[in-house]
């Protein structure tokens, strides 16, 4: 990489500057399987409720590995001495997800799902699977450890052309959600814990941040093509792998939509690249990891009548401040990391996440531009640090236990700057940018469970399987254009749980495909933008729709009337369909035709229009509007004086 190469806004960043950066990027994109239970027990999926009727305390403590290891995630995490509290629905948990019974075998419809979608990533099927567990230490998961497998591997998507390499698919449960987060007290529920969950894992073959946004979209739009996922706000998470030629792989968590892959993964690209120049700088004046030079001490006495706000408020509080010389770093905490962002935001996430210091601000430093201490405590904490004018000073206030290990992780980060790219797993910020959330696990996580034996994967079970796999999204999309459906509907339909259903409405009964096409995915949004409650997730509704119009018993027209009528009296669709036509349409266009006949319209267009208002008063959905129009317009010709 070129020390020389500038970064360029967003918008102006073109492939060929990603490629002289060296940009990688890969996909983690963990989707919720549409199940009746949870992975390891035999609790119901899918019930979400802010309602608990208990709480629990636990604290979490790292293992050792097979090898005899730490994973430094976990040891990470155990310096936070956090508090998790679990808020416990008896409905949607049980005493396995507490670790106080072992686990059920693993959801034999979870599995079947995992293992068809593999196979439309064309991946090798594993013959055996191994489950293994995954340890988490933020309080996530109550046990301390995630339940996972890998059900296929070395697969592949195409992409324009060119292969984007698919790693694993693995089946693992879901974690708890998280309530709050707020000094050594997180809190969390636990209704998503332990529902079935894939996790896609690509290879870093995407070169630019558009072409991660646009192979995430096309792994969204498989996993949807089987209708068996789930969807909605959490079902389906992203992490992002982003390096650039000198960093490392930066994992960056929880990334809630795919189009903001773009400028999140552009920003991160930019923060190790700059922190690479950073590096090189350091190296410039003189300060490597072999030179680095620090010092820290207790400063409180030397600001008992600060007037800068937060330190004072703390010092009342009975906390104490901290204060930490960085040889050789002064004017370096305001090197651009990110956009709008500086290297000091770098130190005040290591400082909020490890040393619980969540009220912001929790640092100050010299190189602030800001008003801050007056001169003269600057000058008193900088003697008592033996600071010199080429260094830079950081404060850090709290608890006493707090601030010390605030201070150490001050120092710990200003050293990995020597370094230039630390590993770590970063959280997805509102404003694209990311900040600190953990080291990278490292392999030291994983080790098998003994709980759960191997499970084999037959041929037959396999061979059942693909047989009953859906036609691909390419295939269907060719099928709806030769039909004719709207061009704006052809995508959305193709990943859409009712495909089936369209197909069976329109080769078994019959039915007009542009008018199925848009009654599936056109009319549930207009009920909802009537304020009405969602359609029940299986076809049933939708199956009953079509029966009645394969039975001339209902016509498109009236579909809308029907649907808005069946959910606002929470009865089934066929308790309020029309009843069968009775008497002869045509008999009533010829009574209104003759009603209307002397009376003075502007146009015949107005007096068409008034004449199918009154007929379909009484017709409407029961007869094809376009013929009712037809009976209409002859009649009015009959009696036109």
């Amino acid at each position: 990489m070129s020390i020389d190469f500038m970064f360029k806004p967003f918008e102006k960043m073109t492939p060929e500057d990603y490629a002289a950066i060296g940009f990688k990027s890969g996909l983690e994109i963990h989707q919720q399987l549409l199940t009746d239970k949870k992975l390891f027990c035999r609790c119901p999926a899918g019930r979400y409720s802010d309602v608990y009727h208990a709480e629990i305390l636990r604290h979490m403590r790292p293992t050792l590995s097979e090898l005899g290891e730490y994973d430094g995630t976990a040891l990470m995490e155990f310096k936070t001495k956090k508090e998790i509290i679990y808020r416990i629905n008896r409905e949607t948990v049980c005493t396995y997800e507490m670790d106080d019974t072992p686990p059920f075998m693993i959801n034999d419809q979870a599995l079947d799902i995992a293992l068809g979608i593999a196979m439309l990533y064309q991946c090798v099927m594993v013959d055996e699977l191994h489950i293994a567990r995954k340890q988490y230490l933020d309080g996530s998961i109550p046990t301390g450890f995630q339940r996972t497998t890998i059900v296929g591997v070395d697969g592949r998507v195409d992409f324009n052309g060119r292969d984007i390499r698919i790693i694993q698919l693995g089946l693992e449960e879901d974690a708890c959600r998280e309530v709050s987060d707020v000094g050594h007290r997180r809190v969390y529920k636990t209704d998503r814990l332990g529902m079935p969950l894939i996790e896609t894992v690509t290879a870093p073959d995407m070169r630019t941040p558009q072409e991660v946004a646009e192979v995430g979209q096309i792994l969204r739009r498989m996993v949807r093509s089987t209708g068996k996922v789930r969807t909605g706000l959490g079902a389906g998470r992203e992490d992002v792998n982003v390096s650039v030629t000198g960093g490392t792989r930066i994992e960056i968590k929880g990334v809630p939509r795919i189009p903001r892959i773009p400028r999140l993964t552009y920003n991160e690209a930019m923060r190790q690249w700059n922190l690479l120049r950073l590096r090189d700088e350091l190296a410039r004046r003189g300060v490597t990891t072999a030179s680095f030079d620090t010092s820290s001490e207790d400063v409180t006495k030397h600001l008992k009548r600060t007037r800068y706000m937060p330190v004072e408020t703390a010092i009342k509080a009975g906390m104490v401040v901290h204060g930490v010389r960085l040889g050789g770093f002064r004017g370096l905490l305001r090197w651009q990391t990110q956009t709008d962002t500086f290297f000091s935001q770098e130190i005040s996430d290591r400082v909020r996440v490890i040393a619980c210091l969540t009220v912001l601000p929790n640092i100050l430093h010299s190189d602030s531009p800001s008003e801050s201490l007056s001169s003269s405590e600057w000058t008193a904490v900088k003697r008592t640090l033996g600071a010199q004018d080429e260094d830079a000073v950081v404060l850090v206030w709290g608890q006493e236990t707090d601030a010390r290990l605030g201070a150490q992780e001050i120092i710990a980060r200003a050293k990995e700057a020597t370094i230039g790219v630390p590993s770590e797993t970063r959280q997805a910020l509102r404003d694209d940018t990311n900040g600190f959330e953990r080291i990278l696990p490292g392999p030291d996580r994983m080790y098998p469970d003994t709980d759960l034996p191997p499970k084999k994967i037959g041929a037959e079970r396999l061979a059942a399987i693909r047989a009953g796999l859906p036609p691909s999204i390419q295939e269907r999309e060719k099928w709806y254009r030769e039909l004719r459906v709207p061009v704006d509907l052809v995508g959305r339909l193709s990943v859409s749980a009712s495909a089936g259903l369209f197909e069976q409405a329109v080769k078994s009964w019959g039915l007009d495909p542009k008018a199925v096409a848009m009654i599936l995915i056109q009319y549930p949004k207009r009920l909802k933008k009537k304020g009405l409650p969602p359609l029940p997730p299986d076809t049933k509704a939708f199956e009953e729709i079509f029966e009645a119009m394969r039975d001339k018993r209902l016509y498109r027209e009236g579909v809308l009337p029907v649907l808005e009528s069946a959910l606002r009296s929470r009865r089934p669709v066929k308790d309020v369909l029309p009843p069968s036509a009775q008497g002869n349409p045509s008999e009533d266009a010829r009574r209104i035709a003759e009603s209307l006949n002397g009376r003075r319209f502007l146009d015949e267009g107005r007096r068409m229009r008034r004449a199918m208002g009154l007929l379909m008063a009484d017709w409407r959905g029961r007869v094809e509007g376009a013929g009712a129009a037809g009976i209409m317009a002859a009649e009015l010709k009959k009696v036109k004086p």
